[in-house]
């Protein structure tokens, strides 16, 4: 039983590794752009196999990293959602989109590579299904978006479905960059990740409060 246990603990602390190369790697590379030979050596193993003796293919890989970050960005989320008192508040909604990634990357310390992470998978047309589904599997991603689509009904829904792709990439792509800049040391335009998660939602709010101006040919007068 006691040798079980310890092989167990081994394997475990060994997918720690790989997961942790493996993030590191596709953040920094790509994932395509790196073998996982490169994975297993950057972990410490010998063994060229390890990658797929623990988690099969290189997309089980990813979303085995997808599925680490998974559980505690969810609990933020919900925590946020829980807090909500006005469902008619878009400002608040927003935050609960918004803030659960930066204060997951800031509650992690530095260095970070999940948000460089997650913008090479959502990149990439084969695994940004991967990143979808895990985030449809939230329940509490469901109801914030249950909560925006009470707050904007007077968006057309081909103007909606346009701004919830900008949402989608401003919010990737802005962790992103500024977990690079921490990387290199590079000054970043505010303080901290919760100053960033503030300064985003006031973008995203203001983005999906946009006037939403009619194709000239149509004649049709623009809305506001």
């Amino acid at each position: 039983m006691a040798g079980r246990t310890l092989r167990e603990e081994q394997a475990g602390a060994t997918r720690e590794l790989l997961l942790t190369a493996a993030e590191r790697l596709f953040a920094e590379r790509g994932v395509h752009a790196v073998s996982n030979r490169q994975v297993g050596e950057a972990a410490g193993q010998g063994n060229n196999t390890a990658v797929g003796y623990h988690f099969g293919t290189k997309t089980d890989l990813v979303r085995a990293i997808v599925r680490r970050h998974a559980g505690p960005i969810e609990e933020i989320r919900a925590r946020l959602v829980d807090g909500m008192t006005d469902p008619g508040d878009l400002r608040g909604w927003v935050d609960c989109l918004v803030r659960p990634v930066p204060e997951h990357l800031a509650a992690l310390g530095g260095p970070t590579w999940y948000a460089r992470f997650c913008a090479q998978v959502l990149a990439d047309p084969a695994l940004h299904r991967i990143m979808v589904e895990e985030a449809m599997a939230s329940p509490s991603l469901r109801t914030i978006i249950e909560g925006l689509d009470r707050c904007l009904p007077g968006l057309p829904p081909e103007v909606r479905a346009e701004r919830d792709q900008m949402v989608r990439h401003l919010i990737v792509q802005v962790a992103a960059e500024r977990e690079r800049a921490l990387a290199e040391h590079a000054p970043t335009p505010r303080a901290t990740w919760d100053d960033a998660a503030t300064g985003l939602a006031d973008a995203v709010v203001g983005m999906w409060r946009a006037p939403v101006t009619a194709p000239a040919a149509t004649g049709e007068p623009r809305l506001t």
